[in-house]
Protein backbone atom coordinates (compact mmCIF):
# COMPACT_ATOMS: atom_id res chain seq x y z
CA UNK A 1 0.00 0.00 0.00
CA UNK A 2 1.33 3.43 -0.94
CA UNK A 3 2.24 5.88 1.74
CA UNK A 4 0.98 9.41 1.35
CA UNK A 5 2.67 11.24 -1.54
CA UNK A 6 4.71 8.14 -2.50
CA UNK A 7 5.12 7.14 -6.18
CA UNK A 8 5.88 3.60 -7.34
CA UNK A 9 7.05 4.73 -10.78
CA UNK A 10 8.33 8.06 -12.05
CA UNK A 11 5.51 10.45 -12.84
CA UNK A 12 6.65 10.90 -16.45
CA UNK A 13 6.56 7.13 -17.05
CA UNK A 14 3.07 6.81 -15.60
CA UNK A 15 1.82 9.75 -17.65
CA UNK A 16 3.30 8.28 -20.86
CA UNK A 17 1.88 4.82 -20.12
CA UNK A 18 -1.55 6.27 -19.38
CA UNK A 19 -1.51 8.43 -22.51
CA UNK A 20 -0.60 5.46 -24.75
CA UNK A 21 -3.21 3.12 -23.26
CA UNK A 22 -6.02 5.66 -22.87
CA UNK A 23 -5.61 8.81 -25.01
CA UNK A 24 -8.75 10.35 -23.47
CA UNK A 25 -8.01 9.24 -19.94
CA UNK A 26 -7.12 12.73 -18.77
CA UNK A 27 -10.73 13.77 -19.38
CA UNK A 28 -12.61 10.52 -18.73
CA UNK A 29 -10.53 8.29 -16.45
CA UNK A 30 -11.54 4.63 -16.50
CA UNK A 31 -9.66 3.71 -13.35
CA UNK A 32 -7.59 5.33 -10.68
CA UNK A 33 -5.28 2.35 -10.24
CA UNK A 34 -2.37 4.00 -12.11
CA UNK A 35 -2.83 7.41 -10.56
CA UNK A 36 -0.17 8.61 -8.16
CA UNK A 37 -1.28 9.94 -4.80
CA UNK A 38 -0.32 13.54 -5.52
CA UNK A 39 0.45 15.80 -8.42
CA UNK A 40 4.00 17.18 -8.69
CA UNK A 41 4.99 20.34 -6.87
CA UNK A 42 5.16 23.64 -8.72
CA UNK A 43 7.86 26.25 -8.07
CA UNK A 44 8.00 27.77 -4.58
CA UNK A 45 6.68 24.54 -3.08
CA UNK A 46 3.15 24.99 -4.42
CA UNK A 47 1.05 21.88 -5.03
CA UNK A 48 -0.47 21.68 -8.50
CA UNK A 49 -3.71 20.10 -7.28
CA UNK A 50 -4.26 22.82 -4.68
CA UNK A 51 -3.44 25.60 -7.16
CA UNK A 52 -5.91 24.11 -9.65
CA UNK A 53 -8.87 23.95 -7.28
CA UNK A 54 -8.06 27.45 -5.96
CA UNK A 55 -8.08 28.83 -9.52
CA UNK A 56 -11.45 27.21 -10.17
CA UNK A 57 -12.95 28.70 -7.00
CA UNK A 58 -11.53 32.07 -8.08
CA UNK A 59 -13.06 31.71 -11.57
CA UNK A 60 -16.45 30.64 -10.21
CA UNK A 61 -16.56 33.56 -7.79
CA UNK A 62 -15.45 35.91 -10.57
CA UNK A 63 -18.30 34.78 -12.82
CA UNK A 64 -20.85 35.22 -10.02
CA UNK A 65 -19.42 38.64 -9.19
CA UNK A 66 -19.53 39.62 -12.86
CA UNK A 67 -23.26 38.81 -12.98
CA UNK A 68 -24.08 41.68 -10.58
CA UNK A 69 -22.99 44.59 -12.87
CA UNK A 70 -24.65 42.80 -15.79
CA UNK A 71 -28.12 43.35 -14.27
CA UNK A 72 -28.53 47.12 -14.91
CA UNK A 73 -27.02 46.74 -18.39
CA UNK A 74 -29.53 44.02 -19.21
CA UNK A 75 -32.46 46.03 -17.88
CA UNK A 76 -31.47 49.06 -19.96
CA UNK A 77 -30.95 47.07 -23.18
CA UNK A 78 -34.19 45.11 -22.93
CA UNK A 79 -36.26 47.89 -21.36
CA UNK A 80 -37.54 45.58 -18.64
CA UNK A 81 -38.85 46.47 -15.17
CA UNK A 82 -37.46 45.49 -11.78
CA UNK A 83 -40.22 42.86 -11.52
CA UNK A 84 -39.17 41.22 -14.79
CA UNK A 85 -35.52 41.37 -13.77
CA UNK A 86 -36.47 39.76 -10.48
CA UNK A 87 -38.02 36.88 -12.40
CA UNK A 88 -34.81 36.50 -14.43
CA UNK A 89 -32.81 36.34 -11.20
CA UNK A 90 -35.24 33.67 -10.01
CA UNK A 91 -34.55 31.74 -13.25
CA UNK A 92 -30.83 31.90 -12.39
CA UNK A 93 -31.52 30.43 -8.95
CA UNK A 94 -33.85 27.78 -10.35
CA UNK A 95 -31.17 26.64 -12.78
CA UNK A 96 -28.70 26.26 -9.91
CA UNK A 97 -31.09 24.33 -7.68
CA UNK A 98 -32.07 21.92 -10.48
CA UNK A 99 -28.55 21.30 -11.79
CA UNK A 100 -26.73 20.81 -8.48
CA UNK A 101 -28.19 17.32 -7.75
CA UNK A 102 -27.50 16.23 -11.34
CA UNK A 103 -23.86 17.29 -11.17
CA UNK A 104 -23.62 15.72 -7.72
CA UNK A 105 -24.77 12.36 -9.12
CA UNK A 106 -22.35 12.59 -12.06
CA UNK A 107 -19.54 13.47 -9.67
CA UNK A 108 -20.38 10.46 -7.50
CA UNK A 109 -20.32 8.15 -10.54
CA UNK A 110 -17.37 9.49 -12.56
CA UNK A 111 -15.36 11.48 -10.02
CA UNK A 112 -15.04 15.22 -9.55
CA UNK A 113 -12.14 15.73 -11.98
CA UNK A 114 -13.80 14.84 -15.33
CA UNK A 115 -17.09 16.47 -14.35
CA UNK A 116 -15.32 19.62 -13.19
CA UNK A 117 -13.35 19.82 -16.44
CA UNK A 118 -16.55 19.69 -18.48
CA UNK A 119 -18.80 22.03 -16.48
CA UNK A 120 -16.08 24.64 -15.94
CA UNK A 121 -15.57 24.90 -19.71
CA UNK A 122 -19.30 24.91 -20.57
CA UNK A 123 -20.03 27.78 -18.17
CA UNK A 124 -17.43 30.13 -19.67
CA UNK A 125 -19.34 31.55 -22.69
CA UNK A 126 -22.76 31.77 -21.04
CA UNK A 127 -22.47 35.29 -19.59
CA UNK A 128 -21.20 36.46 -22.97
CA UNK A 129 -24.29 34.85 -24.50
CA UNK A 130 -26.45 36.87 -22.10
CA UNK A 131 -24.66 39.98 -23.38
CA UNK A 132 -25.22 39.39 -27.08
CA UNK A 133 -28.48 37.43 -27.48
CA UNK A 134 -31.19 39.69 -28.93
CA UNK A 135 -34.45 38.12 -27.71
CA UNK A 136 -35.75 37.89 -24.16
CA UNK A 137 -36.60 34.18 -24.41
CA UNK A 138 -33.05 33.41 -25.57
CA UNK A 139 -31.65 35.35 -22.62
CA UNK A 140 -33.94 33.43 -20.25
CA UNK A 141 -32.47 30.16 -21.57
CA UNK A 142 -28.91 31.49 -21.28
CA UNK A 143 -29.49 32.70 -17.70
CA UNK A 144 -31.02 29.34 -16.74
CA UNK A 145 -28.00 27.52 -18.18
CA UNK A 146 -25.57 29.96 -16.57
CA UNK A 147 -27.20 29.47 -13.17
CA UNK A 148 -27.28 25.72 -13.70
CA UNK A 149 -23.67 25.26 -14.73
CA UNK A 150 -22.18 27.79 -12.31
CA UNK A 151 -24.09 25.95 -9.54
CA UNK A 152 -23.01 22.57 -10.89
CA UNK A 153 -19.41 23.78 -11.01
CA UNK A 154 -19.80 24.75 -7.36
CA UNK A 155 -20.71 21.17 -6.39
CA UNK A 156 -17.91 19.61 -8.46
CA UNK A 157 -15.20 21.99 -7.28
CA UNK A 158 -16.18 21.51 -3.62
CA UNK A 159 -15.98 17.74 -4.17
CA UNK A 160 -12.55 18.23 -5.73
CA UNK A 161 -11.46 20.35 -2.76
CA UNK A 162 -12.49 17.44 -0.52
CA UNK A 163 -10.33 15.13 -2.67
CA UNK A 164 -7.34 17.46 -2.30
CA UNK A 165 -7.92 17.69 1.46
CA UNK A 166 -7.84 13.89 1.66
CA UNK A 167 -4.57 13.77 -0.28
CA UNK A 168 -2.96 16.46 1.83
CA UNK A 169 -4.50 15.25 5.11
CA UNK A 170 -5.12 18.88 6.04
CA UNK A 171 -7.85 21.48 5.71
CA UNK A 172 -7.93 23.70 2.60
CA UNK A 173 -11.68 24.28 2.18
CA UNK A 174 -11.77 27.66 3.93
CA UNK A 175 -9.00 29.13 1.76
CA UNK A 176 -10.75 27.76 -1.35
CA UNK A 177 -13.85 29.68 -0.32
CA UNK A 178 -11.56 32.65 0.34
CA UNK A 179 -10.52 32.53 -3.31
CA UNK A 180 -14.22 32.38 -4.24
CA UNK A 181 -14.85 35.54 -2.19
CA UNK A 182 -11.83 37.21 -3.79
CA UNK A 183 -13.10 36.27 -7.26
CA UNK A 184 -16.51 37.72 -6.48
CA UNK A 185 -14.93 40.95 -5.29
CA UNK A 186 -12.80 41.21 -8.45
CA UNK A 187 -15.74 40.36 -10.71
CA UNK A 188 -18.05 42.92 -9.14
CA UNK A 189 -15.33 45.58 -8.83
CA UNK A 190 -13.88 45.24 -12.32
CA UNK A 191 -17.29 44.60 -13.87
CA UNK A 192 -18.60 48.12 -13.43
CA UNK A 193 -15.33 49.60 -14.70
CA UNK A 194 -15.21 47.33 -17.77
CA UNK A 195 -18.88 47.93 -18.57
CA UNK A 196 -18.51 51.72 -18.41
CA UNK A 197 -15.36 51.56 -20.53
CA UNK A 198 -16.31 48.98 -23.16
CA UNK A 199 -20.08 48.57 -22.93
CA UNK A 200 -22.09 45.42 -22.33
CA UNK A 201 -20.56 43.26 -25.06
CA UNK A 202 -17.02 44.41 -24.25
CA UNK A 203 -17.66 43.55 -20.62
CA UNK A 204 -18.90 40.09 -21.65
CA UNK A 205 -15.85 39.44 -23.83
CA UNK A 206 -13.38 40.65 -21.20
CA UNK A 207 -14.85 38.63 -18.33
CA UNK A 208 -14.98 35.52 -20.53
CA UNK A 209 -11.29 35.89 -21.42
CA UNK A 210 -10.27 36.43 -17.80
CA UNK A 211 -12.34 33.51 -16.48
CA UNK A 212 -11.12 31.26 -19.32
CA UNK A 213 -7.51 32.04 -18.45
CA UNK A 214 -7.98 30.82 -14.88
CA UNK A 215 -9.94 27.73 -15.93
CA UNK A 216 -7.54 26.60 -18.67
CA UNK A 217 -4.54 27.11 -16.39
CA UNK A 218 -6.27 24.84 -13.87
CA UNK A 219 -7.47 22.05 -16.19
CA UNK A 220 -4.19 20.08 -16.52
CA UNK A 221 -3.58 20.16 -12.76
CA UNK A 222 -7.01 19.08 -11.42
CA UNK A 223 -6.67 16.32 -8.83
CA UNK A 224 -8.39 13.02 -9.42
CA UNK A 225 -10.50 11.53 -6.68
CA UNK A 226 -9.22 9.48 -3.77
CA UNK A 227 -11.58 6.57 -4.53
CA UNK A 228 -11.21 4.21 -7.47
CA UNK A 229 -13.61 3.96 -10.40
CA UNK A 230 -14.75 0.54 -9.18
CA UNK A 231 -15.71 1.94 -5.77
CA UNK A 232 -17.54 4.87 -7.36
CA UNK A 233 -19.44 2.54 -9.70
CA UNK A 234 -20.67 0.52 -6.71
CA UNK A 235 -22.00 3.56 -4.87
CA UNK A 236 -25.76 4.16 -5.15
CA UNK A 237 -26.83 7.41 -6.82
CA UNK A 238 -30.15 7.70 -5.00
CA UNK A 239 -30.81 10.35 -2.39
CA UNK A 240 -29.06 9.35 0.85
CA UNK A 241 -31.06 7.37 3.40
CA UNK A 242 -28.76 8.49 6.18
CA UNK A 243 -30.02 11.60 7.99
CA UNK A 244 -26.49 13.02 8.23
CA UNK A 245 -26.41 14.89 4.87
CA UNK A 246 -29.74 16.54 5.64
CA UNK A 247 -28.68 17.53 9.16
CA UNK A 248 -25.44 19.00 7.80
CA UNK A 249 -27.59 20.67 5.13
CA UNK A 250 -29.61 22.33 7.91
CA UNK A 251 -26.31 23.55 9.37
CA UNK A 252 -25.42 25.01 5.98
CA UNK A 253 -28.88 26.53 5.51
CA UNK A 254 -28.84 28.37 8.83
CA UNK A 255 -25.26 29.48 8.17
CA UNK A 256 -26.12 30.98 4.77
CA UNK A 257 -29.41 32.69 5.67
CA UNK A 258 -27.49 35.36 7.65
CA UNK A 259 -25.14 35.93 4.70
CA UNK A 260 -28.07 36.46 2.32
CA UNK A 261 -29.81 38.71 4.84
CA UNK A 262 -26.81 41.01 5.27
CA UNK A 263 -26.19 41.00 1.51
CA UNK A 264 -29.71 42.10 0.62
CA UNK A 265 -30.93 44.06 3.63
CA UNK A 266 -28.03 45.55 5.64
CA UNK A 267 -27.78 48.69 3.49
CA UNK A 268 -31.55 49.20 3.56
CA UNK A 269 -31.61 48.73 7.34
CA UNK A 270 -28.80 51.24 7.90
CA UNK A 271 -30.36 53.81 5.59
CA UNK A 272 -34.06 53.52 6.47
CA UNK A 273 -33.93 52.70 10.18
CA UNK A 274 -30.66 54.35 11.25
CA UNK A 275 -30.76 57.34 8.84
CA UNK A 276 -27.31 56.58 7.41
CA UNK A 277 -26.20 58.20 4.18
CA UNK A 278 -26.08 55.78 1.24
CA UNK A 279 -22.27 55.96 1.19
CA UNK A 280 -22.24 54.82 4.83
CA UNK A 281 -25.06 52.29 4.39
CA UNK A 282 -23.10 50.45 1.69
CA UNK A 283 -20.31 49.81 4.20
CA UNK A 284 -22.43 47.26 6.07
CA UNK A 285 -22.01 44.48 3.53
CA UNK A 286 -18.52 45.70 2.58
CA UNK A 287 -17.33 45.30 6.18
CA UNK A 288 -19.02 41.91 6.44
CA UNK A 289 -17.55 40.58 3.18
CA UNK A 290 -14.09 41.98 3.97
CA UNK A 291 -13.76 40.25 7.34
CA UNK A 292 -15.29 37.10 5.87
CA UNK A 293 -12.70 36.94 3.07
CA UNK A 294 -9.80 37.51 5.48
CA UNK A 295 -11.04 34.87 7.91
CA UNK A 296 -11.52 32.33 5.14
CA UNK A 297 -7.85 32.59 4.24
CA UNK A 298 -6.96 32.18 7.93
CA UNK A 299 -9.60 29.52 8.59
CA UNK A 300 -7.69 26.41 7.48
CA UNK A 301 -4.92 27.02 10.01
CA UNK A 302 -7.45 27.67 12.77
CA UNK A 303 -9.40 24.53 11.91
CA UNK A 304 -6.21 22.48 11.69
CA UNK A 305 -5.20 23.66 15.17
CA UNK A 306 -8.53 23.59 17.01
CA UNK A 307 -10.49 20.96 15.06
CA UNK A 308 -13.63 21.49 13.02
CA UNK A 309 -16.12 21.18 15.90
CA UNK A 310 -14.43 23.77 18.13
CA UNK A 311 -13.84 26.10 15.18
CA UNK A 312 -17.51 25.89 14.19
CA UNK A 313 -18.69 26.58 17.74
CA UNK A 314 -16.43 29.61 18.14
CA UNK A 315 -17.49 30.84 14.68
CA UNK A 316 -21.16 30.50 15.58
CA UNK A 317 -20.61 32.48 18.79
CA UNK A 318 -18.93 35.29 16.82
CA UNK A 319 -21.74 35.29 14.25
CA UNK A 320 -24.52 35.42 16.84
CA UNK A 321 -22.78 38.20 18.77
CA UNK A 322 -22.15 40.26 15.64
CA UNK A 323 -25.74 40.00 14.43
CA UNK A 324 -27.12 41.02 17.83
CA UNK A 325 -24.73 43.99 17.91
CA UNK A 326 -25.90 44.97 14.42
CA UNK A 327 -29.54 44.67 15.47
CA UNK A 328 -29.24 46.61 18.74
CA UNK A 329 -26.55 49.16 17.79
CA UNK A 330 -27.33 52.81 18.61
CA UNK A 331 -25.39 54.22 15.63
CA UNK A 332 -24.73 53.15 12.01
CA UNK A 333 -21.01 52.68 12.65
CA UNK A 334 -21.70 50.43 15.63
CA UNK A 335 -24.02 48.35 13.43
CA UNK A 336 -21.35 48.16 10.71
CA UNK A 337 -18.87 46.94 13.33
CA UNK A 338 -21.41 44.29 14.33
CA UNK A 339 -21.76 43.11 10.73
CA UNK A 340 -17.96 42.96 10.43
CA UNK A 341 -17.88 40.84 13.61
CA UNK A 342 -20.56 38.57 12.13
CA UNK A 343 -18.40 38.12 9.02
CA UNK A 344 -15.57 36.79 11.19
CA UNK A 345 -17.91 34.07 12.45
CA UNK A 346 -19.88 33.19 9.32
CA UNK A 347 -16.71 32.94 7.19
CA UNK A 348 -15.76 29.38 8.11
CA UNK A 349 -19.14 27.86 8.95
CA UNK A 350 -19.96 26.98 5.33
CA UNK A 351 -16.50 25.58 4.42
CA UNK A 352 -16.65 23.31 7.48
CA UNK A 353 -20.15 22.13 6.54
CA UNK A 354 -19.00 21.36 2.97
CA UNK A 355 -15.93 19.45 4.18
CA UNK A 356 -18.16 17.42 6.50
CA UNK A 357 -20.61 16.74 3.65
CA UNK A 358 -17.81 15.33 1.51
CA UNK A 359 -16.64 12.93 4.22
CA UNK A 360 -19.85 11.26 5.45
CA UNK A 361 -19.30 7.49 5.83
CA UNK A 362 -21.23 5.50 3.23
CA UNK A 363 -22.26 8.57 1.21
CA UNK A 364 -20.45 9.51 -2.01
CA UNK A 365 -18.88 12.99 -1.73
CA UNK A 366 -20.76 14.26 -4.79
CA UNK A 367 -24.12 13.14 -3.40
CA UNK A 368 -23.48 14.49 0.08
CA UNK A 369 -22.25 17.80 -1.29
CA UNK A 370 -25.18 18.19 -3.68
CA UNK A 371 -27.66 17.75 -0.80
CA UNK A 372 -25.84 20.21 1.45
CA UNK A 373 -25.18 22.70 -1.36
CA UNK A 374 -28.81 22.80 -2.49
CA UNK A 375 -30.06 23.20 1.09
CA UNK A 376 -27.42 25.82 1.88
CA UNK A 377 -27.81 27.96 -1.22
CA UNK A 378 -31.58 27.96 -0.88
CA UNK A 379 -30.88 30.12 2.17
CA UNK A 380 -29.32 32.81 -0.01
CA UNK A 381 -31.74 32.40 -2.92
CA UNK A 382 -35.07 32.20 -1.12
CA UNK A 383 -34.77 33.45 2.46
CA UNK A 384 -34.09 37.15 1.71
CA UNK A 385 -37.49 37.50 0.00
CA UNK A 386 -39.28 36.08 3.04
CA UNK A 387 -37.15 38.22 5.33
CA UNK A 388 -38.04 41.34 3.33
CA UNK A 389 -41.73 40.54 3.75
CA UNK A 390 -41.27 40.17 7.52
CA UNK A 391 -38.99 43.20 7.83
CA UNK A 392 -41.52 45.45 6.10
CA UNK A 393 -43.96 44.68 8.93
CA UNK A 394 -41.66 44.42 11.96
CA UNK A 395 -38.60 46.47 11.06
CA UNK A 396 -35.19 44.91 10.48
CA UNK A 397 -33.78 45.07 14.00
CA UNK A 398 -36.00 42.13 15.08
CA UNK A 399 -35.15 40.39 11.79
CA UNK A 400 -31.40 40.42 12.48
CA UNK A 401 -32.02 39.12 16.00
CA UNK A 402 -34.21 36.36 14.57
CA UNK A 403 -31.56 35.42 12.01
CA UNK A 404 -28.97 35.30 14.81
CA UNK A 405 -31.25 32.88 16.66
CA UNK A 406 -31.23 30.53 13.66
CA UNK A 407 -27.49 30.04 14.15
CA UNK A 408 -28.33 28.41 17.49
CA UNK A 409 -29.55 25.45 15.40
CA UNK A 410 -26.13 25.26 13.71
CA UNK A 411 -24.55 25.43 17.16
CA UNK A 412 -26.77 22.56 18.37
CA UNK A 413 -25.72 20.42 15.38
CA UNK A 414 -22.04 21.43 15.55
CA UNK A 415 -20.94 17.96 16.68
CA UNK A 416 -21.54 16.79 13.08
CA UNK A 417 -18.56 18.91 12.03
CA UNK A 418 -16.37 16.05 13.30
CA UNK A 419 -16.75 14.50 9.85
CA UNK A 420 -14.64 17.37 8.48
CA UNK A 421 -11.63 16.35 10.59
CA UNK A 422 -8.93 14.03 9.28
CA UNK A 423 -8.09 10.88 11.16
CA UNK A 424 -4.78 9.08 10.78
CA UNK A 425 -4.80 6.14 8.37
Amino acid sequence: MLKKDENVLPKSFLSLQLAIKHPLSSLFPMSDTLIVERTPDLPFGLRADRVAVSLLFLANGFLIGSWAPKIPLLMARLGITETTMGLLILVFGLGSILMMPVIGALTARYGSAPVLRIVSVIVLPLLLAVSILPELWMIVVAIFLFGGFVGGMDVAMNANAVAVEKRMRKAIMSSCHGFWSLGGLIGAGLGGFMASLWGEIGHGVALTILASTAVFLALPMIARDHTTAAIRAAQPLRMPRSPLPYLIGIMALFSMVPEGTILDWAAHYLQSEMSADISIASLGFAAFSGTMAIMRFLGDGIRQRLGAVTTLRISAAFAITGLFVGALAPTPFAAIAGFAFAGIGIANMIPIAFSAAGNIPGVAPGIGLSVVTVMGYSGILMAPGVIGFIGERTGFSPVFMGVASLILVTLALSGLARHADFKPD
